[in-house]
């Protein structure tokens, strides 16, 4: 049997549990269990790629199966010292159906559903021997003459939405097919389903509005069991020493709970630990090239926001509900939300960003397309303004941000502070290949504009605050008065660039000053002297 009451499930989730990275999401099982066989047995899960869906669904295929004892692999798991562990270990007919998987020839949605309403058939057929003689048009008609009831595990519903053979009828009909099988049908004890994209949405009727929907803007049940948690991730790294939490975090961390609680990206940590480097392990391929062609179409609508977001600037966003599931992006709050579907931003209490430097790697490139107009232009162009800082040559700096400034940008005109930093992350986009770029860093007794922290050692730090009315002297003057080097200082040299831009005259100016050991000598015996 393939999906009925089988043990490939159980084989895939112990081989999870045996590996070397695992975390222990078994307590999902507790929350799953209390919706069983009550008057609203249907949960979907939707969450991004790669945040652990499959592994949790087969975790509750194996645990609820009754075709084998699953006591060896959750005997030692945390939802063994919970009261009612026993009740439902191995106590369900389960029907787990990975959506993912196509026959080996497949050259349409007619042989993809033929194959899962065959498959199941041939199940149902040898696990009830008085099916067998009997012609079944329906499969609900066969499971109702079965006689019992079952659990039904429905993983990644939506991956037949991706395929380009799929018509808008095909769709419909795959609909259909997930209504004819779960709605208001007697056998179901539970539907637990999971995918990417949202069921309201493909779901304009009423196929699928038995399902209680939980998704990254609305979970606030099973929030924590989809991604790493801070705590999980350092006991990984206790363990692990490779790789520290503090480099982990600025990778992969940046997704939020219910409650606000910070979520890694669980398959990009384990790759870390597993390869023993933080390295960019998002998948290339699908919803990434999706999105950048969204918003390539409608870049008008996004090219603020997007450069804004890279610039570190929280974006404030009402999105009622996901919209990936349309058929065209078009609006803002159509690509916003698609965003937030893939994973590519985190939204939290009314604002997006994006969550760490992994998408960040990914978002630098899509401002170097070339829909991105001049913004591109000025991309193209920041290697020249990270080697003029290197060089201290203040000059070219400040001609290189006038040039960025006299663009036809509107969000580059200096209406507010974080037009300044908007021009700042253009031009310094270049840097980010040697450097992690932080804005708002706290720093010795307050926060500079921006801390350039080199990812390779024998690369200085780079400092930089902005200033707009003071001089760029007046920007070199704080960063030493609040001492904003300290915490950069363990790199060896550190370059404090300050940038002043004048309103009345509309040029920039740039100051830049080397600081090392033999500058803070210097600094301190100054201080000293002052103060005496």
């Amino acid at each position: 049997m393939y999906y009925l009451n089988t043990d490939i499930q159980s084989l895939l989730y112990q081989k999870v549990v045996n590996n070397k990275i695992f975390v222990d999401k078994s307590m999902l099982i507790e929350k799953i269990s209390q919706v069983i066989g009550t008057g609203n047995p249907y949960v979907c899960i939707t969450r991004p790629r790669r945040f652990g869906k499959t592994i949790n669904a087969n975790m509750l295929g194996a645990y609820y199966t009754k075709g084998l004892d699953s006591h060896p692999i959750f005997d030692s798991l945390a939802i063994a010292g919970t009261e009612k562990y026993e009740q439902h270990m191995n106590q369900y007919n389960v029907i787990h159906i990975d959506f993912s998987r196509f026959p080996d020839y497949c050259g349409g949605y007619g042989d993809y559903i033929r194959d899962i309403t065959e498959t199941l058939k041939e199940d149902l057929r040898e696990y009830y021997p008085e099916l067998k003689g009997k012609e079944y048009r329906s499969l609900s008609r066969m499971l109702q003459d079965a006689k019992e009831s079952f659990i039904f595990i429905l993983d990644e519903w939506d991956s037949v939405f991706y395929e380009t053979f799929m018509t808008d009828e095909d769709k419909s009909n795959f609909l259909k097919f997930l209504k004819g099988l779960l709605k208001d049908m007697p056998y179901v004890d539970l539907a637990y389903m999971t995918g990417i994209l949202p069921i309201a949405k493909y779901s304009s009727g009423s196929e699928l509005n038995m399902f209680d929907e939980y998704n990254f803007m609305n979970d606030n049940v099973y929030d924590a069991y989809f991604g790493f948690d801070e705590a999980e991730v350092q006991k990984l790294c206790r363990e692990n020493t490779a790789v520290s939490y503090e480099e982990m975090k600025q990778w992969y961390d940046g997704y939020f709970t219910s409650k606000g609680e910070s979520l890694f990206n669980p398959r990009s940590v384990s790759k870390a630990l597993t390869r023993c480097v933080c390295l960019n392990y998002w998948t290339e391929t699908g919803p990434m090239n999706e999105i950048a062609e969204c918003i390539e179409h409608n870049v008008d609508e996004v090219r603020e926001d997007i450069v804004k977001l890279v610039s570190g600037i929280p974006i404030e966003a009402e999105l009622s509900g996901y919209s990936a599931a349309e058929q065209r992006l078009e609006t803002r709050d159509e690509i916003l939300s698609a965003m937030v579907v893939y994973g590519f931003l985190s939204y939290y209490k009314g604002f997006l960003k994006i969550p760490n430097g992994e998408l960040m790697e990914k978002y630098q490139k899509v401002l170097a397309r070339d829909s991105m107009g001049e913004v591109k232009e000025i991309v193209d162009s920041s290697k020249k303004i990270l080697d003029a800082t290197l060089a201290m040559d203040e000059a070219k700096v400040a001609e290189l941000l006038e040039a960025a400034h006299d663009r036809e940008i509107p969000f580059l005109k200096y209406n507010d502070e974080n037009s300044l930093s908007c021009v700042i992350t253009l031009c310094y986009l270049y840097a980010r290949k040697d450097y992690w770029i932080r804005r708002e860093e706290k720093s010795g007794k307050g926060y500079c504009d921006y801390l350039f922290y080199p990812k390779k050692s024998g690369t200085p730090a780079i400092i930089l605050e902005l200033k707009t009315g003071d001089t760029a002297e007046d920007a070199i003057a704080q960063i030493k008065e609040k001492q904003y080097m300290k915490k950069a200082m363990g790199n060896g040299a550190v370059l404090l660039v300050g940038i002043a831009y004048d309103k009345a005259k509309k040029i920039h100016h740039c100051r830049i000053e080397k600081y090392d050991r033999e500058a803070e000598a210097l600094y301190k015996s100054s201080l000293s002297e002052r103060e005496s």
